[in-house]
C-alpha cells in the first residue's frame, strides 16, 4: 500500500514537472520582434497579437531622427527573430546598431512597395497657384520617409509586417493574415470618414504651417499644402530667411492657423504666431505616437486626430 502511494506521488510529481516544462515551452514560443519606432510598434501589435514579444526602440513622443541607441537596444536587436524598420533613410542610426548587435534575424522594411514621394514633391503640385515660387523652398533631396502619414501606405506596411511574421512563425500565419485583414478594414473605414471631414474645408483654405516637413503624404492624400521652415528632418535648422518667407506667405495668403508638433522644436512656430497674429491650430503627431494619456496613442487615433485637428482649424 505504501509502495503504491509512493508510485502515485512519483507519477504526479513527474506529470507536474512535464506540465511545467511544457508551459515554459509555450511561453518561450512567442516571437521576439523589434520595432524601430512607436508607430511601427503599434502596427506590429495589431498584426502579431498574443503571439509576439515586442520591443520598441524609439518610444512614444520620441524623435527617431536624432535617436541614439542604447546597449539595451543592441541586446534586443541581437535576440530578435524579426526586426521591422521604416526604411527610406528614416532610421539613419540603424546600420550601426545592426552591426554592433550582430543581428542574425529577419529584417522587414515596412515601406517596401509604396509610392515614394520625393522631398518637396507635394509643394510642386501647388506651385502653379503661387506667384512667388521662390519664397518657401526646401533645400533637400531624396525620398520623403514619412510614408505612414498616408493611410494607403499603412495598408502596405501592415501587409509587409504580416508577411514577415508569417515567415518567422508559419504556424500562426493564418492568424496574422486574419489580424491584418481586420485592421485594414478599420483603416478603410477611417479613411472614408476623414475624407468626408476634409471635404468641409474649401480647397483655397487647405494651407498648413508645421515646424518640420513630415506631412507630404498626408498633403498628397487630402489635397493639402504644407509649409515647414525646418525641412524634412528635425536635425536640420531653419534659416532666418525660411522663417521670414513663411511669415510673408502667411500674410499674403491669409493663412489662418499654424500647428505645433509633439517631437519638434516649436519656438519657430511661436515666433511666427507672434509676428503674424495667427492662431495655433493644435498639436499634430508626426513621427511618433503620444503617451497613453494623450489623443494619439495608436496609429488609428493619431491619423484621425491629425486630420480632424487640421480640418477643424481650417474650416471657415
Amino acid at each position: 500500500m505504501a509502495l503504491t502511494l509512493f508510485k502515485k506521488a512519483h507519477l504526479l510529481a513527474s506529470m507536474a514537472l512535464i506540465l511545467g516544462v511544457n508551459s515554459n515551452v509555450v511561453a518561450s514560443e512567442k516571437v521576439d520582434v523589434v520595432a524601430s519606432f512607436s508607430i511601427l510598434g503599434d502596427l506590429i501589435s495589431e498584426v502579431g497579437g498574443d503571439h509576439i514579444k515586442l520591443t520598441t526602440l524609439v518610444k512614444a513622443n520620441g524623435d527617431a531622427h536624432v535617436y541614439n541607441p542604447t546597449p539595451q537596444d543592441a541586446q534586443a536587436v541581437k535576440h530578435a527573430q524579426l526586426l521591422v524598420v521604416n526604411g527610406l533613410s528614416f532610421e539613419g542610426w540603424m546600420p550601426r546598431l545592426l552591426e554592433s548587435a550582430q543581428f542574425k534575424g529577419k529584417k522587414v522594411t515596412a515601406s517596401n512597395g509604396i509610392n515614394v514621394l520625393r522631398i518637396g514633391e507635394h509643394e510642386e503640385e501647388h506651385e502653379e497657384n503661387t506667384d512667388e515660387k521662390e519664397e518657401v523652398g526646401h533645400h533637400h533631396e531624396g525620398p520623403d520617409p514619412h510614408a505612414w502619414n498616408s493611410i494607403a501606405n499603412v495598408k502596405i506596411y501592415v501587409n509587409n509586417i504580416q508577411s514577415g511574421l508569417s515567415q518567422v512563425d508559419p504556424d500562426n500565419s493564418q492568424e496574422y493574415k486574419q489580424n491584418a485583414d481586420i485592421y485594414i478594414v478599420k483603416l478603410n473605414t477611417l479613411e472614408n470618414k476623414l475624407r468626408k471631414k476634409m471635404e468641409m474645408v474649401p480647397l483655397t483654405q487647405r494651407k498648413v504651417i508645421t515646424p518640420h516637413d513630415a506631412f507630404g503624404y498626408l498633403a498628397h492624400d487630402f489635397d493639402l499644402e504644407f509649409m515647414a521652415p525646418q525641412g524634412i528632418s528635425t536635425e536640420s535648422e531653419a534659416s532666418a530667411s525660411d522663417v521670414a518667407a513663411i511669415i510673408k506667405q502667411i500674410r499674403r495668403d491669409n493663412i489662418n492657423a499654424v500647428f505645433i508638433e509633439n517631437i519638434a522644436d516649436n519656438r519657430m512656430v511661436e515666433q511666427i504666431v507672434r509676428e503674424t497674429n495667427t492662431k495655433v491650430g493644435g498639436k499634430l503627431y508626426s513621427d511618433a505616437l503620444s503617451g497613453s494619456n494623450e489623443p494619439a496613442s495608436t496609429y488609428l487615433k493619431m491619423i484621425e486626430h491629425n486630420v480632424t485637428t487640421i480640418a477643424n482649424a481650417l474650416t471657415p
